[in-house]
Formats: C-alpha cells, structure tokens, sequence
C-alpha cells in the first residue's frame, strides 16, 4: 500500500490489552461504493497517496494498515444515556481501526468506524450505520470545522449495498459505513467502566495513557496528583468545546457519557441540529421529550458529565483535588466563550471587563430578530465589526439592524478592530447569504440522493462550506 512519507503508525491503545477492547471481524460487505473521500484529513496522516481501490481495501473491508493494529478493537465502556446509568454499552457498531501521528503537530490520532458490522457490545443490533445517518454526519463534521469547533472529520463514507430497517425512517433504507479521523475515542465512559467494576488500578493504567499519549506536558506530576491535573485538563477542554458549540448554534442533542471524550473534541453525530434562531429551549432529538440537551442547557450538561468523571477518579484520588478541579469550568466556559464570540465575530479582544458586554449584546441582538433572523446570517453580515457595516445595511436584514434594539450591539462597535480584515476580500463574503446546514436543507440534500442517486448537491454544499472555511480562516 503505497503510503506517503507523512505516514507514521502509532497503536498505542492496544497495549492496554483485553481488559479495554475486543479484537473484531468487520463485516462482509456485498457492495463497496466511494462516496466521500476526504484527501485533506488524509494528507495529514500520509494516506492521501491511495487509489480509489486501495482506499476501499483500507475502509471498506478493513485490512490492516502497514505497521497498524493488526485487527480492529470494539472499545469497551458504559455510560449514562440521558443521565440514566448504562453498563450494557461499548462499540457496538464500530470499532478502532487505527492509530497515526499527525503531520506537522505530532498527535495522536485515531481512525475509527461506524457501521462496520457486530462486535460483542451489539446486543440485538444489527451493527449497521444507514446511508442517510453517514451524509449527515459527514456534513456536520465539515460544517462544524468551518466554524473552528473541535471535532473529529468523516473521513471515509463508503455505501454497502445492504437494506436496513429502522424505526424513526423510511425503510428499507440503504446502508454504509463510515470512518472518521479523531484525536481520541476515549470517553468519559471508558472510565466508568473501570469504576463500575471497581478497578482502581485499570483507572490508574487509563489515567497514565490519557496522559502519556493526550497530555505529555502532565508526564511529570507526581502520581498522587496526577488524576486532579487531568481531570483540570479535560474540564478546561470541554468547557472550550462547549463554547464553540454555543458560538456556532450547535446542538449535540445526544450528550451522554459515552459521547464526550476526553480530549474535547465532539464527535458521533446522529440528530444533531443547527440553530434556525436563537432559542436556548431548541432540542436536536426527537426523543428529548423532557429538553435535557436543549441548546441553553449543553453548559450545565458537559458540567454534569464531567462530575462524572470526577467520581470515577475519586477511586485513586482523594475528593477535594477533584472537586477543585471541577471548579475551573464556570471560569474556563465564560473565558472560552468570549473568546469563541469575538472569533465568530472577527473581532479582536480587548479586555474582560470590554468583551463581556459586546457578547451579551450579541446574544441580546440575535434574540430580538424574531423569525427574520437566523444565527448563521447574523455572524456572516457582521464579521468584522464596523469592516462589514456597509455590507450588513445593504443586506437582506437591514431593516431589522437598524431597529432600535440593534442600536447596543452597533454602538459597541466602534471601540472594536477587525481581526485579520483581509478576509473579507474572499468571495465568500460578497455573496448576499452564508452557507448554512439547517436541518430542512439536509433533507433536500439527502432526498437527491434518495430519488435519483443524485450526489451533485452534497457535493456543491460540502464545497461551499469549505468555501466559508478557508473564507474564516
């Protein structure tokens, strides 16, 4: 297999050994379609260099990588699902298949799949991710990238000619799997675990791995204090994490255990939604009849999750490190979100004391616009402040900017310099709208393929949103 010389095989997580992951078969696949390939994320990992057909050796049926892992491994852990406790979880339709270093960082990354057949945490699943399910995650990874949140990428999309049926859509319902390139796939879950099965020293060994591999700079605290800084550490990258989400007008919609990972990066998207409007009740599934991952609630829930965490680690730490640790969200979650603002925004930061006041006008003014004004068209008509001024009072909403309950966000402007004005010489900003990803428009993506087999517009959207990408910079 002819890899680039940016290729450099790492497995680092299967000297954990058994007690971690189960060694799998993936499945028999009858078809094997290319669908999506994403050369960039290979690029960085040395794997751009393949064919089409070696491609689909590698992500389709799933042979080894030179110098890889020689078989794939269902990782296994439990989680709380909607804050209720589940030890009847692990990968049940994917698996491990990789580890890389990223060129130019240095990362350990991790290739890992969705859809690729039974391991033995199924239970009556059937292992299999449908065509529809993989689109969607492919353009929501793309789309949250482009708007600089942490995320795995969809690096793989291959059809696999099965027919699947399920619940919430119409079926048969053609089938796929997936692979994604990610930082990490551990999850708080893999840690509960352990400390539901009482392990304090597979905690320690997960402790020591988290840091060896994911945060080297804590290899040199003392081993009693050692659970306290990780825990410290994945408090601050979370609550990064969730500021970005907020910032783009994300909802998970599914913020279980097993979902957050402990290097905050978001990944595993299923009915995820972008806002429409800013509405802090807004929920993404279907089946959150009681709101729980409503948009305004995805702070208080990552501080949930990360109590959770924190518990696992009380088993080889004593109680008041981890409570301290825990205590760095609040302020690491409004720092990070003032900083995700002003980013979204294209402003520079000034002060604390300046910045907090013209994000609260931001939020005030994207509520005030009532149905007219969605989230994504606000950023886009005023990126860089007073740069784009012009340009948002000629627009389509000017009308609504020029009302009285605008007048905050607009006076705050001034005092405010543009950070890298440059961009908005793209072209991407002379358009009258941004690209968007709201959940009517995914349909209409996904009902061209459905009918017709028509990828044309999937391929023109994901094209327009590394437009906006390379536009933000």
């Amino acid at each position: 297999m002819p890899v680039s010389p940016a290729y450099r095989p790492d497995p680092k997580f299967m000297a954990l050994g058994p007690e971690f992951a189960d060694p799998v078969r993936p499945a028999d696949f009858p078809e094997q379609l290319l669908r999506f390939r994403n050369d960039r994320a290979a690029a960085t990992v040395g794997l751009d260099t393949l064919t089409d057909a070696e491609w689909l050796t590698a992500f389709a049926r799933f042979e080894a990588l030179p110098e890889n892992q020689p078989h794939p491994l269902a990782m296994r852990y439990h989680g709380h699902q909607f804050q209720t406790y589940n030890p009847d979880l692990g990968d049940g339709r994917g698996f491990l298949f990789a580890q890389l270093r990223e060129a130019g960082t240095g990362r350990l990354l991790d290739l890992a799949t969705k859809g690729s057949g039974q391991t033995p945490w199924s239970r009556t699943a059937d292992g299999r991710l449908t065509l529809k399910g993989g689109v969607r995650e492919v353009l929501a990874a793309a789309m949250l990238e482009a708007l600089g949140v942490p995320t795995s990428r969809a690096f793989s999309l291959v059809e696999t000619g099965e027919a699947l049926e399920r619940n919430d859509e119409p079926s048969p319902t053609r089938s796929a799997v997936l692979t994604r390139l990610s930082h990490s796939h551990i999850r708080f879950g893999t840690f509960q675990r352990h400390a539901f099965e009482e392990r304090p020293d597979n905690i320690t060994r997960l402790v020591d791995h988290v840091v060896e591999n994911y945060y080297p700079d804590l290899a040199d605290v003392d081993a009693a204090a050692k659970p306290q800084a990780l825990l410290s550490a994945v408090t601050k990258a979370s609550a990064r994490l969730t500021a970005r989400w907020m910032a783009a007008g994300f909802v998970h919609g599914v913020l279980n255990t097993d979902n957050m990972n402990i290097t905050g990066e978001s990944f595993d998207y299923g009915p995820y939604r972008f806002l429409p409007r800013n509405d802090p009740n807004f929920t993404a599934a279907y089946f959150d009849h009681s709101g729980l991952y409503a948009f305004g609630r995805q702070p208080e829930t990552m501080f949930w999750n990360l109590r959770q965490l924190a518990t696992c680690l009380t088993l080889v730490s004593e109680t008041d490190p981890l409570i301290e640790a825990l205590n760095g969200f609040s302020p690491a979650y409004r720092d990070a979100l003032m900083e995700a603002m002003l980013r979204r925004l294209g402003l520079k930061s000034t002060t604390a004391e300046a910045d907090i006041p013209l994000v609260n006008a931001a939020f005030k003014a994207l509520s005030t616009g009532g149905d007219r004004l969605r989230w994504e068209p606000f950023f886009f008509d005023w990126f860089g402040g007073l740069a784009s001024e012009g340009r948002a009072m000629r627009g389509p909403r000017a009308d609504l900017y020029a009302a009285e309950e605008f007048m905050v966000f607009r006076g705050l402007l001034p005092d405010r310099d543009a950070d890298r004005p440059e961009r908005l010489a793209s072209a991407y900003f002379e358009a009258p709208e941004p690209v968007e990803l709201l959940y009517d428009e995914i349909e209409m993506l996904w009902a061209a393929i459905a009918a017709t087999d028509d990828w044309a517009p999937f391929n023109a959207r994901l094209a327009a949103i590394e437009a906006a990408r390379l536009a933000l910079g």
